[in-house]
């Protein structure tokens, strides 16, 4: 599916968080709102008081107050259960006056009457339907929500002593949450990262990426060694296919590419980077931009393939530089002829024109705006950027 982000839909959006739902559980968000304020109940109104200035002067031989039942009918779309009713009251009262004020042989009669009445009634039980399916989508997405934060849980300011910010824009604008996945995971062995992207869509993107997330946060805490993290994350993709196929799934061969990042706490003029075929990580500095060790290991769940795991690179890294990681929803965003966004080339402007830009933050907000300027917010694929840098390097 192919998802339309305006600028006006990631307003209100923390940029360390991936989304922000526009609709919050147990809440309506009325149609119409001036100022904070709903004004959802004007336009029936509207429609109500011209009908009747219509009625009176357009003259005996073209009476249009039984329009008046086209009231509770728009009430029905816009407004709640109660003001529906409200309107259905009043537009049968209206209809009753505004046609006894005219001589009895030009009344519309009691066929009209009962027409309005009739009206009145079936918009009452469709603002009834309408807010009772309303609630249940609520419910949805505040599953949906909890899903998401579940799988992409918030990180606090300055967790395990790195600046960060991160922004997940997903394809599927329904389901709010995609195969894109990205943690960090403070331990005794100092500061791990993991950012990837689970092959497909889907729910089962979603349980492949929950299965990685959950296996990175235990190991990235307790195994001092980088290289058996990234093997328990090898073997927790193929356990988790094997479990799909038992169950019959179409989903058994898939993959996930992903970055694994370790801050070690010795040394901190250093990154350690395992890459499993993901686009190579930026280092973005007041000096320039320079790419990180490409994937030269294949995906997780394909090591098989390659005889083995990819390797560990030692990477320096200055106090300066701030790791930009990427999906391929950044890489891939296309304009309207068909050229592909050059992200390199993207951030190298924005450095040279202000050097504070690899704060993070700052950062990520660039990538994000380019790439929606680019495609013109049309998403083709989930789309993460995330930053991070060791606390204080700025």
């Amino acid at each position: 599916m192919r998802a339309v982000v305006s600028r006006g839909s990631l307003r209100g959006m923390e940029v360390r968080l991936p989304v922000v739902t526009d609709i919050e559980y147990g809440r309506r968000r009325p149609l119409l709102r001036v100022r904070g304020r709903s004004i959802s109940w004007l336009p029936p109104l509207l429609l109500l008081v011209a009908v009747i200035l219509l009625d009176f002067n357009t003259g005996e031989h073209f009476r249009i107050v039984t329009w008046i039942v086209l009231v509770p009918g728009t009430a029905a779309a816009m407004c709640g259960v109660w003001t529906t009713a409200a309107y259905s009251v009043v537009a049968l009262v209206t209809y009753v006056l505004v046609d006894n004020a005219w001589p009895a042989e030009y009344q519309a009669g009691l066929g009209d009457f009962v027409l309005v009445a009739l009206g009145g009634v079936l918009a009452t039980l469709a603002a009834a339907v309408r807010m009772r399916q309303e609630r249940q989508l609520l419910r949805v997405q505040d599953i949906a929500e909890t899903t998401r934060r579940t799988v992409l849980r918030p990180l606090p300011s300055g967790w395990a002593g790195l600046d960060h910010a991160g922004v997940y824009l997903a394809a599927d604008v329904d389901a709010r949450v995609g195969g894109d996945f990205y943690d960090i995971q403070p331990g005794p062995h100092g500061a791990r990262v993991l950012v990837g992207d689970v092959q497909g869509k889907g729910l089962g993107a979603v349980e492949a990426a929950a299965a990685l997330l959950g296996t990175f946060r235990e190991a990235g805490y307790h195994e001092k060694d980088l290289t058996t993290v990234a093997e328990r994350l090898e073997i927790r993709m193929l356990r988790h296919r094997a479990h799909t196929a038992a169950l019959g799934r179409a989903d058994g061969d898939r993959f996930a590419t992903a970055v694994l990042l370790a801050f070690p706490e010795d040394s901190p003029g250093v990154v350690d980077v395992v890459n499993f075929g993901h686009e190579p990580p930026l280092a973005v500095g007041p000096h320039g931009v320079r790419e990180l060790p490409c994937g030269d290991g294949l995906p997780l769940g394909l090591a098989d393939l390659s005889g083995g795991l990819p390797p560990v690179h030692r990477v320096p890294l200055a106090a300066d530089e701030t790791l930009l990681l990427v999906t391929d929803g950044v890489t891939e965003a296309r304009d309207r002829p068909g050229a592909f966004f050059a992200l390199s080339d993207e951030v190298s402007r924005a450095v040279r024109a202000d050097p504070t830009r690899t704060e993070p933050r700052r950062l990520v907000r660039q990538v994000r705006d380019g790439v929606l300027r680019h495609c013109g917010g049309r998403l083709e694929d989930d789309t993460t950027i995330f930053a991070v840098r060791r606390a204080g390097a700025g």
